[in-house]
C-alpha cells in the first residue's frame, strides 16, 4: 500500500534534520521535506496555504484560531524556542538606559503579531514595569521595505502601532533615531555594522536570560507545527504520525549534542556547555508534548489576549489536535 505524501515546511534544524534526510520517517507518510527559512515559510503557509504541513509562528497560528475557517491544527512541538532579553534593541542616543525609559517611545516591530515581540511585551509588562500600551509601536521591514502584517489585525484603541513608509526599513531607523528601540527576532544590521549606535537593552542578555528562567521556568515558545485542516480532517492520524517523527528526530539530536567520541557541533566546550545547561534547565532542556509546556502556552496565551490579539483568552489545549495530546501507554 502506498503511502500518504505530504509536504513539510520547515527550516533546516539539528532537531528536525532526521526528518529532512529520511532517517526519521513518519509512519505512514512520505514526506517532501522543504528547507525554507522561517520567513519565507510563514508567509507562504499564512497567505496561500501551500503545505500540508509547516513549521509556524505561535503567534500567527493562535490568531488564525479566530478566523472562522480555523484553517489550522496544531500539535505540541516547538522546533523554535529562544529568549528574547537579547533582542532588544536600542538607539545609542535615545536615552534608554533601563527597560523602564521605554515608556512613551517609538518602537519598531516588524510585524504586531509576530510572536518574538508578544513575548518582550509581555516580558517588559509583566517583570519591568513597561505597559504594552505605554509605546507607539511602528511596523514594517527590518531590512527590506515593504513588509505588512501576513494576517489581518483589529486591535484594540490604546494598542498604538503605525506602518512605516514604502522605502524606509526599521533597521535604518533605528540607526537614524527615527524610532527609538526595535523589538525583533533577526538581529538588525545596524547592530552589526552601526559603529555602537544601535546596542542591546539588556548587554549581559545571557545571565538576564537565566535568571528570567531561574524565576519563571519558561523557555518561550516561539514556533509550533501546524497542520493544514483540511488535510488533518482526512487523515486524522497524521497529528500522531507527525508528533513521533519530530520526537524521535529531537531524541536523537539530544544524542549528538552528548557524544564526546567527536564532536558533531562546532562548539569547543559543547560538552560542558550542555552539561551547564541540564544542570540549570534540567534534562529535557527543551520540552515537546503538552504537560511541560502548558503554563508556557498559558502566559503565552495571556499576552496574546492582554496585547489585543486574541479576542479572548484561549486554554492551552485549544490550540492541538486532540490526538496529539495523550499516547497510549502499556
Amino acid at each position: 500500500m502506498s503511502k500518504l505524501k505530504l509536504t513539510f515546511g520547515c527550516w533546516n534544524y539539528d532537531r528536525t534534520r532526521a526528518l529532512m534526510d529520511g532517517s526519521v520517517q513518519p509512519d505512514g507518510i512520505d514526506l517532501n521535506y522543504l528547507n525554507m527559512p522561517v520567513e519565507e515559510t510563514f508567509f507562504r503557509m499564512l497567505r496561500h496555504k501551500e503545505f500540508d504541513v509547516a513549521e509556524m509562528s505561535l503567534s500567527s497560528y493562535t490568531v488564525s484560531m479566530f478566523n472562522e475557517a480555523r484553517p489550522f491544527v496544531a500539535i505540541p512541538v516547538f522546533p523554535s524556542r529562544f529568549f528574547r532579553h537579547s533582542c532588544i534593541y536600542v538607539n545609542a542616543n535615545s536615552g534608554i538606559r533601563e527597560a523602564k525609559d521605554l515608556i512613551g517611545k517609538r518602537v519598531g516591530n516588524p510585524e504586531y503579531q509576530m510572536t518574538a515581540p508578544v513575548w518582550i511585551r509581555g516580558i517588559l509588562s509583566d517583570h519591568y514595569g513597561v505597559p504594552v500600551d505605554s509605546v507607539t509601536y511602528f511596523t514594517g521591514g527590518e531590512e527590506e521595505p515593504g513588509r505588512s502584517e501576513k494576517i489581518k489585525l483589529d486591535l484594540p484603541a490604546n494598542i498604538k502601532v503605525e506602518s512605516i513608509g514604502p522605502d524606509k526599513t526599521l533597521a535604518k531607523m533605528l540607526l537614524d533615531g527615527e524610532i527609538d528601540a526595535l523589538y525583533t527576532a533577526r538581529m538588525p544590521s545596524s547592530f552589526l555594522n552601526g559603529g555602537g549606535k544601535v546596542k542591546r537593552l539588556f548587554e549581559d542578555y545571557e545571565q538576564v536570560e537565566r535568571n528570567y528562567f531561574k524565576e519563571t521556568k519558561m523557555f518561550p515558545i516561539m514556533h509550533t507545527v501546524a497542520i493544514r485542516r483540511d488535510v488533518y480532517e482526512a487523515n486524522r492520524w497524521i497529528a500522531r504520525s507527525m508528533m513521533k517523527a519530530l520526537e524521535e528526530s529531537q531524541r536523537r539530536t539530544y544524542e549528538d549534542l552528548y557524544e564526546t567520541a567527536a564532536l558533531k557541533v562546532m562548539l569547543p566546550w559543547l560538552t560542558s556547555h550542555v552539561e551547564q545547561v541540564k544542570q540549570e534547565m534540567g534534562e529535557d532542556f527543551w520540552p515537546y508534548g503538552f504537560t511541560k509546556n502548558e503554563a508556557t502556552l498559558q502566559t503565552f496565551l495571556r499576552y496574546s489576549f492582554e496585547q489585543g490579539l486574541s479576542k479572548r483568552l484561549l486554554q492551552p489545549h485549544e490550540l492541538f489536535a486532540p490526538e496529539s495530546l495523550e499516547a497510549f501507554k502499556i
